[in-house]
């Protein structure tokens, strides 16, 4: 099953049972690298995200999605590769780092998990440094993403594309775990802010 395919499959999908709204396409870099950082509701959201774009989008996913075949099979021939979560997954880092510097887009949710907005609007956001460390080495601009929506069959899915930013972090020094958690705060409350614009 071939990534054309796969991808037209969700195409005709997401356009026959939802009502997909896509705003602030044209923030989506042409070409070059980016790390694309979004709020995770479903484990949908990286389809959503990626069937109206033409550009390809790496996700790194959690390695349990690998273990069926049927969902390996389709996550596979969409371009993610696993992460293992909970851990600081050295392998996982490598392989962004090596597609960043091939110039892809690497599709990452800062906060490991899925996640309700309503849960995420007045309280302080829980994330991991793991992203601003891979923006940090790579020097990647981030691309935010908001996905707002319930995925009720028929119901109304928003995704909006803010700005490319780039974190200012010095790529060559040594920051602690505490710093890379506080710049990676700054890209999820960018994404939440989406909300507002």
């Amino acid at each position: 099953m071939g990534k054309r395919i796969v991808k037209m499959i969700f195409v005709i999908y997401f356009s026959v049972f939802y009502r997909v709204q896509i705003i602030g396409k044209e923030n989506i870099p042409k070409e070059g690298a980016a790390i694309l950082c979004s709020n995770h509701v479903s484990e949908l959201d990286m389809f959503f995200i990626g069937y109206r774009i033409k550009r390809l989008i790496r996700y790194m996913a959690k390695e349990e999605l690998f273990k069926n075949p049927l969902s390996r099979v389709v996550i596979k021939n969409l371009g993610a590769f696993p992460v293992k979560r909970g851990k600081g997954d050295v392998g996982a880092i490598k392989t962004s780092l090596k597609l960043l510097s091939e110039g892809h887009i690497v599709g990452i949710f800062p906060e490991g998990t899925r996640k309700k907005i309503a849960d995420k609007t007045n309280k302080k956001v829980k994330v991991k440094a793991g992203v601003a460390l891979l923006a940090q080495k790579s020097q990647a601009p981030i691309l935010p993403v908001l996905i707002s929506g319930n995925y009720k069959l028929f119901s109304k899915v928003k995704i909006i594309f803010g700005k490319p930013f780039i974190l200012d972090l010095d790529k060559n020094k040594k920051y602690t775990s505490n710093e890379l958690l506080s710049e990676s705060e700054k890209i999820m409350k960018k994404i939440y802010s989406l909300l507002e614009e």
